[in-house]
């Protein structure tokens, strides 16, 4: 089925005065700085992003069969023009953009530029390494909260903290960010995507640790490769034994099973 997700046309982008930065046309991702210089701040991270898009690939495919939308990890999301022109970005660690290509021209994106695309992303994921003040920041222009809420409007604003195994789930309605409450099992409806977002513990790779995932809305664990092999492979080895019970049964009838 085609996705009809949504379609937002972020009102509140906004651009410095060309005669303020010497600019007389709008880059795009190619022209634009794909990184501000930072580096991640901890070892968990990197592979979270990974489980998070690995175990939800599935279900967009689904959603988009013709392939259109693109998933960033720790890229820039491009919403004013400025001067140095990363201050006119944030880069959260996780985000989705529903109908639009994955690559640009062949090319593999450097950063999302709203002012070349206007589509914001569905659902953006910040991962508190502090004590989660910046993820919470209003501060008109500068702070994160405020980008997201009223610049670039992103419909659902997570804020995940490992090291409390807690998340915050942020939903835009009216213009304003509002608090979304927990389900039943602890989990956060993302309705559009027909998914939950929530706190699993247990070991991905070789760490153990709270991660954060995604269920279906029936509150099933949406499984990554890794465990899909592992499914698939314990799946198989039953099938294997319960062969085995049944040619150990024929042979005890007198039957050779190998001549069924």
């Amino acid at each position: 089925m085609q996705s009809s997700l949504y379609n937002p046309i972020p009102s509140s982008m906004t651009l410095a005065k060309p005669t303020d930065i010497d600019i007389t046309y709008l880059p795009d991702h190619t022209e634009l700085p794909e990184s501000d210089g930072t580096f991640v701040k901890n070892f968990q991270e990197h592979p979270q992003s990974i489980l998070l898009t690995d175990s939800i690939n599935s279900t967009l495919q689904k959603i988009h069969p013709d392939g259109q939308y693109a998933i960033g990890q720790d890229c820039g999301i491009y919403w004013r023009l400025t001067e140095p022109p990363e201050k006119g970005a944030e880069a959260p660690d996780w985000f989705y953009v529903a109908n639009v290509p994955p690559m640009l021209k062949d090319k593999f994106r450097r950063s999302y530029v709203l002012w070349q695309e206007y589509i914001a992303p569905l659902i953006v994921l910040e991962f508190v390494s502090g004590n989660g003040t910046e993820e919470r920041d209003k501060t008109p222009f500068k702070g994160k909260f405020w980008v997201y809420e009223q610049a670039i409007r992103v419909p659902f604003y997570g804020i995940y903290e490992e090291q409390k195994a807690s998340i915050e789930v942020y939903h835009l309605v009216n213009g304003s960010y509002e608090l979304l409450p927990a389900n039943e099992r602890d989990h956060y409806p993302i309705l559009p995507l027909g998914v939950e977002l929530g706190i699993w513990e247990g070991q991905y790779n070789n760490m153990q640790a709270p991660w954060l995932r995604w269920w279906d809305l029936q509150g099933n664990l949406l499984l990554h490769s890794g465990e899909k092999c592992l499914q698939l492979t314990s799946e198989l080895e039953q099938e294997q034994e319960k062969a085995a019970r049944l040619a150990e049964r024929l042979r005890e009838l007198g039957v050779n099973p190998d001549e069924v």
